[in-house]
């Protein structure tokens, strides 16, 4: 006679069947990644290390694998993520300490897999996920040109993880989960430009790594995409590239979107904060043709737009405060109307930072200073100095509420329990 299945057994039975399903999933994960063309020496030449330097800068290689005062490319530098810091790794051809005995086919692996030549995975903060677009071809050239860095013995660190985050299982089930190995497909529909600049954004560049929205377990999926998100552990918003509120450029002549990459500021606008840097080391190094092709695919990303939060005024005591603050540390240079100085001070009034529904960016430029980066196309941007010590988070609150409830702006108010967290 057969048992009754009763309800304590169904539920062993599902609790089984996922602890096996979980079991796969992670053995999938840990097996590892073919070696493709493994035991093919690469020629490494003048041209393709050259070639290798200019894709380096296109995915800004450096700002990520160069700590602060260390020697290029040897890692050390702490990645902040909600799960703790992971560390980057040594990147020049040191034997011991570095990819010194790695082979092309070891980097390519790396590159379109996210594993590292052991077979261990590799932490999404090295954005594999985008990077696994790359060709093969710039694959090798990247590797040549790493190769042809001096050799630095430094060890790489351990991660600052906090359990399970840390553990291969977690990692496995994170990659099950989020990544699946891609090629970049050329869509037939569109110019040959645009798929450059799809190419590069999508790839090296992996713009979408900060500007796409992210779950608690910091996946995204395609459809996130390019529509923003807060970039964790740094308090900085990136806008969305695909609402005009924020940061999309659809409505923007291409030579502006140009000069932005470029030069870091263009016409009624400039970049600060994660995005200087992106200028510093990257984009204004790039051709004019591959950031035009960039340009041209930015502004052809299909439009997202949520509706405005609701905005209610604030409490008339506070924008008196902002204002009289405004006007005694900030007016002399962005107006006693916002409306700042072409290409030197940027104008507050209709400034998409200010409005953003979220006032991380506004918060974080009094606190932190605003600068852009100095670029050959504007070698001597101004910047704003920081109010971190000047300040105290009501005042700060008072200011960013001002901007962002005077001369036409609409959004919403700022408190100061809402600074103090972003200090």
């Amino acid at each position: 006679m057969a048992r009754r299945l009763t309800p304590l057994r169904l539920s062993l039975l599902v609790l089984l069947a996922g602890l096996g399903a979980l079991a796969l999933v992670v053995l999938l994960q840990l097996r590892g990644a073919p070696l493709e063309g493994a035991g093919v020496p690469l020629a490494i030449t003048p041209g393709l290390v050259e070639r290798g330097a200019y894709l380096a800068r296109a995915g800004n290689c450096m700002a990520c694998h160069t700590d602060r005062g260390g020697a290029a490319y040897a890692g050390g530098r702490a990645v902040p993520t909600p799960f703790g810091a992971v560390l980057s790794t040594n990147l020049t051809p040191h034997k011991a300490t570095g990819i010194g005995q790695w082979s092309a086919a070891d980097f390519w692996r790396a590159m379109h897999h996210g594993q590292s030549k052991d077979g261990r995975l590799l932490y999404p903060a090295f954005p594999y996920t985008s990077t696994t677009l790359v060709t093969r071809e710039d694959s090798d050239a990247l590797y040549a040109f790493l190769q042809s860095q001096p050799a630095v013995e430094q060890p790489n660190r351990p991660h600052g993880l906090r359990f399970p985050y840390n553990t291969p299982v977690a990692l496995a089930v994170w990659r099950a989960l989020y990544f699946e190995p891609a090629s970049f497909e050329p869509a037939p529909e569109q110019s040959a430009e645009w798929n450059r600049g799809a190419y590069l954004t999508r790839g090296l560049a992996h713009c979408a790594a900060c500007h796409a929205e992210r779950d608690p377990l910091g996946g995204s999926s395609p459809a996130q995409a390019f529509r923003g998100g807060l970039m964790p552990a740094q308090d900085w918003v990136a806008p969305s590239l695909r609402s005009a509120r924020e940061g999309g450029v659809a409505h923007w002549d291409t030579s502006q979107v140009v000069a932005l990459l470029k030069a870091g500021v263009a016409d009624g606008a400039s970049v600060m904060g994660p995005m200087a840097e992106v200028v510093l080391h990257g984009t204004q190094h790039l051709s004019d043709a591959d950031l035009r092709a960039m340009a041209v695919f930015l502004q052809a990303l299909p439009p997202h737009e949520t509706p405005p939060a609701t905005v209610e005024a604030a409490d008339p005591q506070q924008i008196v405060r902002g204002e009289q603050l405004y006007a005694q540390q900030c007016a002399q240079c962005h107006g006693d109307s916002g409306e700042g100085s072409a290409g030197v001070y940027p104008r507050l009034a209709g400034n998409r930072a200010v409005t953003q529904d979220t006032p991380h960016n506004v918060v974080q430029a009094i606190l932190g200073g605003g600068f852009a980066p100095a670029t050959a196309a504007h070698p001597r941007p101004y910047g704003m100095p920081p109010y971190r010590t000047l300040l105290n988070d009501e005042e700060v609150a008072a200011v960013a509420t001002y901007l962002r409830q005077s001369w036409g702006n609409r959004a919403g108010a700022v408190s100061g329990l809402a600074v103090q967290r972003m200090r």
